[in-house]
């Protein structure tokens, strides 16, 4: 075998360049049935970053269904969730229904592309006031002539002036200029609540709710309650189900009652009204403020099911909705569910005939058949690593989105009878020779008092080149978002993009990550900035002893918490040369002072602690109140339009680096939130971050613009 020559790390030369990975980062999301046609999310960033549906005909082909500028997509609690839902309708002929709501507007739109106008038609109305209204996880239900979704309405214009309530919005257009006639169908006591679930007959429905201070994956409460009045017969979530009658129902405004009293059952009178369903007898049936369920079905045969984490691990269990008496269908030290950051998540669905499909997994998660009498899981084979929680099912078929890590995330069918699985959209194909594509290894570390800490290790990897003798690579450790999340084991190009020129890559799932149980989810409790920037700093120094790394070619990397992972990281140690932080957090005190988006408003007083009780530790522990520590070469990039993480805080960052000598770039994107969308947006900060390592590391970065740094 001829020996590869080799050439200086980050010098080698890569197919896979910024303008690809921009062009193929994204992912197929939230899938769904309409009828015998799959349907699909699918972003679009050489198109301004927009969100479009694809359909997938039983032929076989897929095209682009909703053109441009029609954008799907909701802002509800900012990161957003299912923003779309379609029905057959069968039974009149006319062609799918779908209903979804609109990035720039955020109004609810019902669309008929099979139909003889096929211009989607407002169903909702706007408002001025501060973020207006926004609609989430919608389920359509047009034998009652309505959609039921979660609603999200701004009464004022600060960031917590917000109500969110569970509403039914008529199909017929009548509510588009006018707020009334959407009808609450539970009022707004609870801060937070997710999309309804309505049970095959029609006669219960199920949500999950939960207040401040807790977040979704601290405490949720199950909510089932009885609904009078209307239609009978239950929907499907997404996709899928026949319309069966299209008369439309009255709507009077509805505020039912609704209570909990110390975490126990409670039952609530609710008033009953003559136009359309209301909710009644509602109750909290599982959960608490230290017990967080992340999902809840119903089964064709009405066993209501639901994922909890009682056990200290996220489990599926069937419900007595009567008694709350909760059975665990398969006890593991595997989690079947996740944080629930987004609205409409589904890490399982059932199927008829019983079976249940689960995701599962400890990390990484896999696609099952779950047999809810023996509680064995059957895993489905192929070469898929990951899936994402986007779940459905139509009859005893399954499909979701997965990738390995060699192939991207594509729409994968399984038949539950067979076991067969099958890629039936979005498949994924070689856009570089699989040959540059990182092998990562699961790695576990050993931490600080002996504990745990995983990660995945992406060497250098080139079918052309290799490391010369007598040097070690450079490597980039990245600490992902959150903090309350994981890395997918999943193709990365933007991995690729560093490992095929030479740099490895390290993804680090630190203490507080999800996946391995709440235990290791809550070692972050009161000690974010602790815990987190230790865990990167034990694979940063075992990749040093065993001789992966060069330790004066280090740098950390991170993305929202992950930024604040990394510039904590650049203050507390010197095990780095440089950092990059995108739309990072960076300060406590304004964050506390000033606010910031509801949903995440109060989620430092679990991981700092309540502020009135350590408000020394809110100082002590804001990087940008550790700006002076930071003596070595960053990049800071942001969304100016960022309503989670300010892009304030990074200007601060920068204005506290110039002036002392220290190297640094702030680049700042106009018409970016919270991530990036747009592809020229992600082509200049990939190029970026790889222009700071060539300055930092040392070697040539032929082809890319020359990152300016002040001083």
């Amino acid at each position: 075998m001829v020996p590869k020559p080799t050439a200086p790390c980050g010098t080698w030369p890569s197919p896979v360049d910024a303008a690809l990975v921009a062009e193929h980062g994204g992912r197929p999301d939230f899938v769904g049935w309409v009828g015998d046609d799959l349907w699909w999310v699918a972003a679009r960033p050489a198109e301004g970053g927009r969100r479009t549906l694809i359909r997938r005909r039983p032929g076989g082909g897929e095209a682009v269904a909703l053109p441009a500028p029609w954008d799907v997509r909701t802002r509800v609690h900012e990161y957003g969730g299912r923003a779309w839902a379609g029905t057959a309708r069968a039974a009149s002929g006319g062609g799918p229904l779908l209903v979804f709501a609109h990035g720039p507007d955020q109004r609810l739109y019902a669309w008929e592309p099979d139909g003889p106008d096929p211009s989607p038609r407002p169903l909702t109305p706007t408002s001025a006031v501060g973020g207006g209204l926004r609609w989430a996880d919608p389920v359509l239900h047009p034998e009652r002539g309505e959609v039921w979704c979660v609603l999200e309405e701004f009464t004022g214009d600060g960031p917590g002036d917000v109500r969110r309530m569970l509403a039914a919005v008529p199909l017929d257009g009548r509510a588009a200029g006018d707020r009334t006639a959407v009808r609450e169908l539970t009022d707004d006591r609870h801060r937070f609540v997710t999309g309804p679930r309505l049970s095959p007959d029609g006669r219960r429905v199920a949500w999950l709710a939960w207040d401040h201070p807790r977040m979704p994956w601290d405490g949720t409460e199950l909510r089932v309650a009885r609904v009078d009045g209307g239609v009978g017969g239950g929907g499907g979530g997404g996709g899928g189900g026949d319309e069966r009658i299209a008369d439309a129902h009255g709507g009077a405004d509805f505020r039912g009652g609704v209570d909990v009293n110390n975490g126990t059952d409670v039952h609530d009178s609710a008033d009953t009204q003559s136009h359309g369903a209301c909710f009644t007898d509602v109750r909290t049936v599982l959960g608490g403020p230290e017990e967080a369920v992340a999902q809840v079905e119903w089964a064709p045969d009405g066993t209501l099911l639901a994922v909890t984490d009682r056990t200290g691990w996220w489990n599926l269990h069937r419900v007595d909705p009567e008694t709350g008496r909760a059975v665990n269908l398969s006890p593991a030290k595997q989690e079947f569910a996740g944080p629930l950051w987004q609205l409409g998540q589904r890490w399982f669905v059932p199927l008829s005939g019983g079976p249940i499909a689960v995701l599962h997994g400890a990390g990484a998660q896999v696609l099952g058949v779950l047999d809810p009498e023996t509680g064995a899981v059957a895993d489905v084979a192929g070469p898929w690593t990951e899936w994402a929680p986007a779940l459905d099912a139509h009859g005893t078929r399954v499909v979701g989105i997965a990738a390995g890590p060699a192939g991207g995330y594509e729409v994968v069918e399984l038949d539950g009878r067979t076991g067969r699985a099958r890629v039936v959209g979005a498949a994924h194909r070689d856009v570089v020779d699989p040959a540059y594509l990182p092998r990562p290894e699961v790695r576990t570390f050993t931490g600080p008092d002996g504990r745990e800490v995983h990660a995945r290790i992406h060497r250098p990897r080139h079918p052309e080149r290799a490391v010369p003798d007598g040097e070690l690579p450079p490597f980039v450790v990245r600490a992902h978002g959150g903090p309350t999340g994981r890395t997918p084991l999943a193709l990365d190009l933007g991995v690729a993009y560093f490992t095929s020129r030479g740099i490895g890559v390290a993804v680090v799932d630190y203490g507080g990550s999800t996946g391995y149980g709440r235990a290791y989810r809550e070692r972050l409790r009161e000690r974010w900035g602790v815990v987190d920037v230790e865990d990167c700093a034990t694979v940063a120094g075992a990749l040093i002893a065993e001789g992966i790394a060069d330790p004066a070619r280090l740098a950390v990397q991170g993305g929202s918490a992950g930024g604040w992972t990394a510039a904590h990281s650049l203050a507390a140690t010197d095990l780095y040369a440089c950092g990059t932080m995108l739309f990072p957090f960076l300060d406590l005190m304004a964050e506390a002072d000033d606010g910031t988006h509801d949903f995440e408003s109060h989620y430092t007083e679990s991981l700092i602690g309540p502020r009135d009780r350590v408000p020394e530790r809110y100082r002590e522990r804001s990087p940008l109140r550790r700006a002076d520590r930071i003596k070595v070469p960053f990049l800071l990039l942001h969304g100016l339009d960022d309503p989670v993480c300010p892009p304030g805080q990074s200007e601060a960052l920068a204005r506290a680096a110039r002036g002392r000598g220290v190297p640094h770039a702030f680049l700042a994107f106009e018409g970016e939130g919270h991530g990036f969308r747009r592809k020229e947006t992600l082509v200049r900060a990939l190029e970026a971050e790889l222009s700071l390592y060539a300055q930092t590391f040392g070697f040539d970065a032929p082809g890319v613009p020359e990152l300016e740094l002040d001083r």
